[in-house]
């Protein structure tokens, strides 16, 4: 199956079913602008080898820098509860099933890790991206899980000068990803945007030269996340339901990883709404006693997710009912 597109007069979203269902790019027409990001090598075609990868470097080929799914895992592969995970979950490499009703493209999946179907409704309404999405749980057992959004911005939108804006209070820097590009303290914490850097303090909201960092944005006034083109205005809004997503991770890659397949050339930011925190895989999460999701048996659990992508003619404040960015 070829890639799927939905769109109307204003979005183009395209969307890969073979693998994670992954959304690949999402064009705004009028300013004839993209925002999600590319990643710098050619990524393989679906379907996937594996639903497990065993580590990051055999689920980056299948990577495009776009907006995959995390679950039932996010993170390292790991052995939890008996069960084998592969890095970042088998949402992020599955084929999904498709069904079209009217202007609504519909993901379908069955996991073979977990007892849980997934249903996932995309829809366009002018300039705003909806995703709702459902869990099923079908065992007869409890089972602990994590679950992610993993939108990662790019291409146009990081372009020229941008600033990252943000509803939450809190940021907490990853205590285990400390690359050589790493300008942040390792496990510090701080109001957001400001982190103890290992300069002095380190400002999120604005980064700026070569950069790899990971954080995590807690204790929301309210859900949402942005980044905008501070010279042409281009935004992205990215907002979620607090009750399924507390958390969101921040992933800052601009040219900091020389290693391959990265070899310095990739400029990606992910704002990632999750159920948990740190991003280090299910056994992890669970060796340190932080949260994790768990499924009940006959529980149904709904999530809506919104991308509004406009040209905002100042800083992002925040959001209105409908998703669509205040400034």
């Amino acid at each position: 199956m070829t890639a799927l597109v939905l769109e109307n007069d204003v979005l183009r979203v395209t969307v890969d079913p073979l693998v994670g269902g992954a959304i690949t790019a999402i064009r705004h027409k009028a300013l004839g602008a993209s925002v999600l990001g590319a990643v710098p090598w050619t990524p393989k075609p679906g379907p996937a080898a594996t639903i497990a990868a065993p580590d990051e470097g055999h689920w980056l080929p299948y990577y495009t820098g776009g907006w995959p799914l995390l679950f039932p895992n996010g993170g390292d592969a790991c052995t939890f509860d008996g069960i084998s995970h592969g890095f970042h979950g088998e949402a992020s490499l599955a084929a999904w099933e498709v069904l079209w009703d009217r202007g609504t493209l519909i993901l379908q999946h069955r996991f073979a890790t977990v007892p849980v179907e997934m249903e996932r409704r995309l829809s366009l309404d002018g300039d705003v991206l909806a995703i709702g999405e459902t869990v099923r749980m079908q065992g007869a057992e409890p089972v602990r899980v994590m679950w992610g959004q993993h939108p990662t911005f790019g291409t146009d939108l990081l372009a020229g000068p941008f600033e990252i804006a943000a509803g939450a209070r809190r940021v907490v820097v990853d205590d285990r990803f400390d690359p050589p590009a790493n300008p942040i303290r390792p496990g510090t914490s701080g109001a957001w945007p400001i982190v103890p850097g290992k300069s002095g303090p380190f400002d999120l909201s604005r980064p700026d030269g070569k950069i790899a960092a990971m954080a995590y944005l807690l204790d929301f006034r309210s859900p949402w996340a942005a980044i905008r083109r501070t010279d042409t205005g281009l935004a992205a809004v990215l907002s979620w339901d607090a009750g399924v997503f507390p958390y969101a991770w921040l992933w800052i890659e601009l040219g900091g990883t020389d290693d391959a397949p990265w070899d310095g050339r990739a400029r990606l930011i992910g704002l990632e709404p999750n159920t948990t925190w740190p991003g280090n895989g299910l056994a992890d999460t669970a060796r340190r006693g932080a949260e994790l999701m768990q499924l009940r048996p006959g529980d149904l659990r709904r999530s809506a997710v919104r991308l509004h992508i406009l040209q905002a003619p100042g800083p992002i404040s925040g959001i209105d009912p409908t998703g669509r960015a205040v400034s």
